[in-house]
């Protein structure tokens, strides 16, 4: 099993499944790093996770992801930006930050079953609420859609709380320090040519 030990501020560390599971859980997209075809690669996916494991999927024309699923170690990481933390000197000013990384070999997601089931899932991720809301996906959709999934086994969570850390002699008061914090929010919905004069649906508003 990888070595998933946190060296640099490992008071920031955790390995709890509940502190990873809520980061892996706020997030819509995991940028995925492995060695393919000799070269190194990292891609953003739109994840979520299933259970004990986190789902990606893509094109299956890009290739990429079943390449890895054939057994390549792949690292794969969320990161959440809470904040700039602003110091009186550029070398203690710093962030505040979410991440988890999941060291693991990804398996392929081919029980059409299964696979429907995860991207319903997904498809939840984006949009809350039943899959039946929109039309469902084709035979040929599916087929055209790789769905891969990592074991949470070798994951590590490094979380970063609170302002800056710097000496007594950088206090000079004149000087503003502390955090800007950062969020995600949703804007107001937009609705595309087509869509009628309909408000858009509860969970969008």
């Amino acid at each position: 099993m990888p070595n998933t030990q946190i060296v640099r501020h490992p008071e920031r560390a955790a390995y709890d499944r509940s502190t990873v599971d809520a980061i892996l859980d706020a997030a819509y997209i995991a940028h995925l790093g492995a060695i393919v075809d000799g070269a190194p690669v990292v891609l953003p996916y739109v994840c979520a996770r299933i259970g004990d494991e986190l789902v990606l999927h893509g094109s299956r024309l890009a290739g990429t992801l079943t390449v890895i699923a054939q057994g390549t170690p792949v690292c794969t990481t969320v990161t959440h930006v809470d904040g700039l933390v602003l110091a009186r000197s550029a070398f203690h000013t710093s962030m505040n930050y979410r991440c988890a990384v999941v060291h693991e070999r990804a398996r392929l997601v081919d029980d059409p079953a299964e696979k429907a089931r995860m991207l319903d899932a997904m498809f939840e991720r984006i949009l809350p609420g039943p899959a039946t809301q929109v039309r469902a996906m084709t035979d040929g959709e599916r087929e055209a859609t790789c769905v891969i999934a990592l074991p949470l086994d070798a994951a590590s969570a490094k979380v970063r709380i609170g302002g800056a850390i710097e000496p007594a002699a950088d206090g000079d008061p004149s000087v503003w320090a502390g955090v800007v914090p950062l969020a995600l929010r949703a804007g107001t919905p937009q609705p595309d040519a087509v869509t009628g004069a309909d408000a858009p649906p509860p969970q969008l508003r």
